[in-house]
């Protein structure tokens, strides 16, 4: 990486999980990095694509930010295997596919700005949600295979409420209970992020724009 750290906005679902993803993000590249402030804000699926091609806008011109980071749940919609990394291909129910091409139109027209011909990207997908990333090496039931699985057999083998009470020990914790849950299991996997990559090709996917980004910028 080159001399200043990368400066990049975080998008996700929730605060709890930006949170967490920006300490996850720390651990891929290595380094610190400098968090640019998007101009809007998403709460849930529909907003963070509906919101995602304004900011991308907003980044682009009026900000000298390197990449934007965004992350969201697959909640009951495909996860993102390996086949959908062929080039060219796209699922219409995989989210990750779905911000992809969003993203890609985003930016596909805009004229260089701020030393940069364009902000770059680094999306994730949470299989079933983020707290199954949270509980990843706590509970081996607990992985994308294991969802995938299950739901090819018609039956998941735990739903997102579980999760929940499983990372907070409610279904319904307050902020400041969540962060601290969801901050405390990023700093776990910070230490040492094989078993997630593994385990979660949807933050594989991840990790793996991270480093390119980083790369392309140093």
């Amino acid at each position: 990486m080159s001399g200043r750290p990368l400066r990049l906005a975080l998008l996700g679902e929730s605060l709890v999980d930006e949170a967490a993803l920006g300490i996850l993000v720390e651990a891929v590249l290595g380094a610190p990095f400098v968090q640019v402030q998007p101009n809007l804000r998403a709460r849930g699926w529909p907003s963070v694509l509906q919101i995602l091609p304004a900011i991308v806008r907003h980044l682009h011109f009026n900000t000298d930010a390197d990449g934007l980071v965004v992350l969201v749940d697959s909640d009951d919609t495909e996860p993102h295997p390996a086949e959908h990394e062929v080039a060219g291909y796209f699922h219409p129910r995989c989210r990750l596919c779905q911000l992809r091409a969003t993203f890609r139109r985003a930016t596909k027209t805009l004229p260089p700005a701020h030393g940069r011909s364009r902000v770059l990207r680094a999306i994730g997908l949470a299989v079933p949600a983020a707290e199954a990333w949270y509980l990843c090496g706590l509970e081996d039931a607990v992985s994308e295979a294991a969802w995938r699985e299950g739901r090819t057999k018609g039956r998941a083998p735990y739903t997102r409420r579980e999760l929940k009470a499983r990372v907070y020990g409610t279904e319904r914790p307050n902020l400041q209970q969540a962060v601290g849950h969801a901050s405390a299991a990023a700093k776990r996997h910070a230490r040492d992020l094989r078993r997630l990559e593994y385990d979660f090709p949807g933050f594989a996917a991840l990790a793996v724009d991270l480093r390119e980004l980083a790369r392309v910028n140093g």
